[in-house]
């Protein structure tokens, strides 16, 4: 599988405060952009899979959610996590 549980703890350890810590917004950001990353490539293969692109759209608008909410009550943290993740708005 492409995200194990060794994965996720990289990920939060990464960008959040701690492995244990995963409901941080850096850390779920990073989790649904990784998530993203790989369903934008399976759907460069498969094209067809409109079940595979719908879940790709409900991410990206978790992701959005978050990032909204990031910008709103700390604006430094967000641009911190944007520029970490090499996202653009």
């Amino acid at each position: 599988m492409y995200l194990d549980s060794e994965k996720k703890k990289e990920i939060f350890e990464k960008y959040g405060k701690s492995a244990t810590n995963t409901g941080a917004p850096e850390s779920q950001i990073a989790l649904f952009t990784f998530r993203i990353a790989h369903l934008t490539e399976h759907l460069k293969e498969n094209h067809k899979d409109f079940v595979t692109e719908r879940s790709l759209k409900i991410l990206v608008g978790k992701r959005r959610r978050l990032l909204d909410y990031l910008m709103k009550v700390d604006i430094e943290r967000y641009r911190a996590i944007v520029k970490e993740l090499g996202l653009r708005r």
